[in-house]
């Protein structure tokens, strides 16, 4: 896989990041002193999360002590969906959050001062279906006209998705009803027929197949979103103006983690018990995405653009100013 870096920020945050872990082991980190002699404007941040497999670095960074090497204390608090992480970021709650792209670019088309600090996750073929019941009469996209799809935040991602595959069979967002349910909970609505479809990623989509037998009825990371951007950290402007020193700290050793998420299968499918709702078996056999090592602007514009194709956004938005400058 081929990445682009963004900016000079991103490329000291890896490269220190990669300098760091050919010193030590990934089990104990090198010695921070240099990192951390000018102290941090904030050493404790409260960090907003899905239990889901894009936020595996987190976790990673975390339980093998790369954010304490740096000298940062991060709290992980779950959420149900990146729009609703970002309302308790704005509101001051959070001081970081996991966040789904779309639901960025929909803030910054509003006015709210966002950066995106991280990448986290992008797709991969069969990481997020759209699901039905075993027993639906729902055989293509086209039947889903005037039925109802389970999504975990509307405007978001997952809608984008869907209304992306919905275009391609000859309906619009406007012919279908979406619905908010958390991940967790959208086999249990399937199988009461709350909703006709769920739109669905692991450990999710694998528990509904395996509990009710949910049947995939299309893959939404195809053609224009193949390889899309799904998710990446966010702070305010804000924060990443006040705290430049914190936030290259976070940059350091969130880079170490990608890189083994990026690299080692295992460790994800170790630390993915930890904080989701999935077994070691069913962590072995999943679908998994990718997890990007570097911050790629051109990238992130393809989010930008499709939002932009598919009447999410009225203007356009360059993802650059999205992404921070030099924060030393």
């Amino acid at each position: 896989m081929r990445f682009k870096l963004a900016s000079r920020a991103v490329i000291a945050g890896v490269a220190a990041a990669l300098a760091l872990s050919a010193c030590g082991s990934s089990d104990t980190p090198a010695d921070t002193t240099s990192a951390n002699a000018g102290g941090l404007e904030k050493a404790s941040i409260k960090m907003g999360a899905l239990p889901i497999p894009d936020s595996a670095a987190l976790y990673i960074a975390r339980d093998k002590g790369f954010f304490k090497a740096e000298g940062l204390t991060v709290e992980i608090e779950p959420v149900p969906g990146g729009a609703q992480a970002q309302q308790s970021l704005m509101g001051g709650t959070l001081d970081a959050t996991q966040t789904n792209y779309v639901s960025t670019f929909l803030a910054v088309s509003k006015g709210q001062k966002m950066k995106i600090i991280s990448d986290l996750y992008q797709a991969a073929p069969n990481s997020f279906n759209l699901m039905v019941p075993k027993d639906s009469g729902i055989k293509t996209p086209a039947d889903l006209k005037g039925k109802k799809i389970a999504v975990n935040s509307k405007q978001n991602i997952g809608t984008l998705a869907v209304t992306t595959v919905l275009k391609t069979h000859g309906l619009t967002e406007k012919d279908v009803e979406f619905v908010e349910f958390p991940f967790p909970q959208m086999g249990a609505q399937l199988a009461s027929k709350t909703v006709d479809a769920a739109w669905m990623t692991e450990p999710a989509l694998t528990a509904a197949q395996k509990t009710i037998g949910a049947q995939k009825l299309a893959d939404t990371m195809v053609d224009s979103t193949a390889d899309f951007p799904i998710a990446g950290v966010a702070v305010t402007e804000k924060f990443a103006t006040d705290n430049p020193k914190t936030v290259a700290a976070f940059q350091r050793a969130i880079a170490k983690a990608q890189q083994i998420a990026a690299t080692d299968r295992k460790a994800v499918e170790e630390i993915l018990p930890t904080y989701t709702q999935i077994d070691a078996a069913t962590a072995a056999v999943i679908t998994l995405g990718s997890f990007p090592t570097s911050l790629d602007e051109t990238r992130l514009q393809r989010v930008a653009d499709l939002m932009l194709e598919q009447g999410y956004l009225t203007s356009a938005i360059d993802a650059k100013t999205i992404l921070p400058g030099n924060l030393g």
